[in-house]
């Protein structure tokens, strides 16, 4: 990939601290070279404090064409994008951003779209079922629109933060047709059991259920990613159930990155 790097090379730089664990820049480079484009994604550490001065001069250099967005950016960032795609503004959270034709940005939120196709990859079937999820922060709130335009028949949302399951359920109000509550960390009944919170990425985490109430029938799915095999996962796993993993969600949003960051 390195090879085809030249003066023509269009710039989508990765945004986050930390980002040593981010994983995009290899895989977009590789989609843009698949399709054609000359187009490279660099990690920028970029501490939290100095997003305004960092998008000043990324807005100021003509051969930046898009901004991939991690954490702790994601809301931040939106108030950068003149304009923004529906889920995005329903969130005030972006995980992407391009330049539109007049310079300015436009931001959209695909974390929750990535995690349903990998769910979807890996086996899942979401449409009428009943899911618990765990995490209502910025992925898990994305994730939780995903669930519903995907057709999920009743999701039950968690967090430690009361206050902000309250809040993602107000913001849910009316949105889709699946029937949407707060609830306990219960896995019992669901058919499929979704982690959103950031447990995992440190060893000793605890894990984000009960895994001794999973069984056989759930499928399990994660948001974390470059830190191998969560406890969680393996947990699900060795109660036989289908899994994706946050590296498969990884995998799954390159096309969509892509896709938006190319116009198509």
């Amino acid at each position: 990939m390195i090879d085809q790097l030249n003066g023509a090379s269009r710039l989508f730089p990765i945004i986050g601290d930390p980002v040593k664990h981010v994983q995009s820049p290899p895989w977009l480079t590789r989609t843009f070279a698949e399709r054609g484009h000359n187009g490279i994604c660099i990690p920028m550490e970029v501490p939290e404090g100095d997003l305004g001065v960092v998008m000043g001069g990324l807005t100021a250099t003509p051969n930046v064409d898009g901004i991939l967005v991690t954490m702790p950016h994601k809301f931040t960032a939106f108030e950068h994008c003149a304009s923004s795609s529906e889920r995005a503004r329903m969130l005030g959270v972006v995980s992407v951003i391009r330049r539109n034709a007049d310079g300015t940005w436009h931001g959209d939120m695909l974390d929750g779209l990535a995690f349903v196709k990998a769910q979807l990859d890996r086996g899942a079937r979401i449409a009428g079922a009943r899911a618990l999820l765990v995490g209502a922060g910025g992925a898990g709130s994305a994730i939780a629109i995903a669930l519903l335009e995907a057709g999920i028949g009743e999701l039950i949302i968690h967090d430690a933060d009361e206050a902000r399951v309250a809040g993602l359920l107000e913001l849910l109000a009316g949105f889709g047709n699946g029937r949407v509550t707060a609830g306990s960390p219960d896995p019992a009944g669901c058919d499929l059991v979704f982690n959103a919170t950031p447990m995992g990425m440190d060893v000793g985490d605890p894990v984000p259920v009960d895994t001794t109430r999973l069984t056989p029938a759930m499928f399990v799915g994660d948001v974390i990613s470059g830190h191998g095999t969560t406890a969680f996962v393996a947990a699900a796993q060795a109660h036989g159930c289908k899994t994706a993993t946050g590296d498969h969600m990884v995998e799954a949003v390159q096309n969509l990155m892509a896709d938006f960051m190319l116009g198509e």
